[in-house]
């Protein structure tokens, strides 16, 4: 069974770090690209984080470049999603999802076929 699961979630205070795991099963992260995902209230998903089958690519959407940081370690079949300087509006359900493609996206229609239930974010004082 091809499954993602994450965890790292919780309830931190303003400018306080995080750091999410993807821990995936049935599949090997070296023959994926692996996008982070988020949800808000209200609001529609959308893209935060990506990283290339080999690591060498990563991109960020703007609202949290110079704050988040997406990792893999293949060795564990883990990735990982380092946030800091976190803000009220981080606040979300965080998705990690799978794609069967070397290249990285930030459009969660583009090919992604593998997603995890979601961990939940709240950044509130």
């Amino acid at each position: 069974q091809l499954q993602l699961v994450e965890s790292g979630g919780g309830l931190v205070r303003p400018g306080e770090s995080l750091r999410l795991s993807c821990s995936a099963s049935g599949f090997s992260l070296s023959d994926v690209g692996i996008g982070w995902f988020r949800q808000a209230p209200g609001k529609e998903r959308e893209g935060v984080s990506c990283i290339r089958t080999d690591g060498n690519r990563v991109d960020y959407a703007d609202s949290v470049k110079g704050r988040f940081i997406i990792r893999k370690d293949t060795t564990k079949n883990t990735a990982f999603l380092e946030m800091s300087s976190l803000k009220p509006e981080d606040t979300a359900v965080y998705y990690c999802a799978a794609r069967p493609f070397r290249t990285c996206s930030l459009d969660e229609s583009n090919g992604y076929n593998i997603w995890g239930q979601g961990t939940q974010v709240t950044v509130s004082s």
